[in-house]
């Protein structure tokens, strides 16, 4: 991590006690802000919080698709802690979500959606990874409208999952949501990270070197 980072739990100072949908106030046990390194390189986005992520107000964290997602960072050395701990030590990777708050009932709603990108947009400006992996179909349709020239309404996560998208400024690796992932699809996105990514500089090569138009 960044060491001139304090903490790695909203470093940015976003709105913890956000009122902006009155839907989700009542429902939702915590708004879950980013999470992570600074620093970071790679930023992964998820749609909303998990059950987990409600409880312990870090994303990606408390639940089973939560702990498939640390097994995947520590397996591609961002992260130096169990699987099942609530505040893991990333280096490298940042974590986040499309929307902040979590419905037991239902998904965002569009209008939802709207009023959080401004925290999203706020992560990406903050963070300026070199790889964006959008988790999830929300993830990667919202992602791609703003940072690729693809139309976002063709790509399905089960189609691109594990596989470089070409980026305006950045590359995107898509990752099927942890919750639906098999073990073998959890082993192709680290084989394809770690052997296509991390294992090129990515930092000279974005745009080109296998990714897609």
């Amino acid at each position: 991590m960044d060491p001139a980072q304090e903490h790695p739990d909203n470093p940015f100072g976003m709105d913890a006690d956000c009122r902006n949908c009155p839907d989700l106030c009542d429902e939702r046990t915590t708004v879950v802000h980013g999470y992570g390194d600074v620093a970071a390189d790679f930023l992964f986005v998820g749609g909303r919080p998990g059950p987990g992520a409600d409880r312990t107000g870090v994303p990606f964290t408390g639940d089973p698709a939560g702990r498939r997602l640390q097994r995947i960072l520590g397996d591609l050395g961002f992260s130096s802690s169990p699987p099942d701990a609530d505040q893991p030590e990333l280096d490298g990777a940042y974590l986040t979500y499309v929307t902040r708050c979590r419905h037991p009932e239902r998904g965002p709603t569009d209008e939802e959606v709207a009023t959080c990108d401004a925290y999203l947009t706020a992560d990406v400006r903050m963070i300026n990874p070199e790889i964006i992996v959008p988790v999830g179909q929300l993830a990667l349709r919202h992602v791609a409208v703003e940072h690729t020239t693809r139309d976002a309404s063709t790509l399905d996560v089960a189609d691109c999952h594990a596989t470089t998208i070409r980026g305006r400024g950045f590359e995107l690796v898509p990752m099927l949501d942890p919750a639906e992932q098999t073990d073998a699809e959890t082993a192709a996105f680290v084989e394809h990270v770690g052997e296509s990514v991390l294992n090129r500089d990515y930092r000279q090569t974005k745009g080109r070197s296998g990714a897609r138009d």
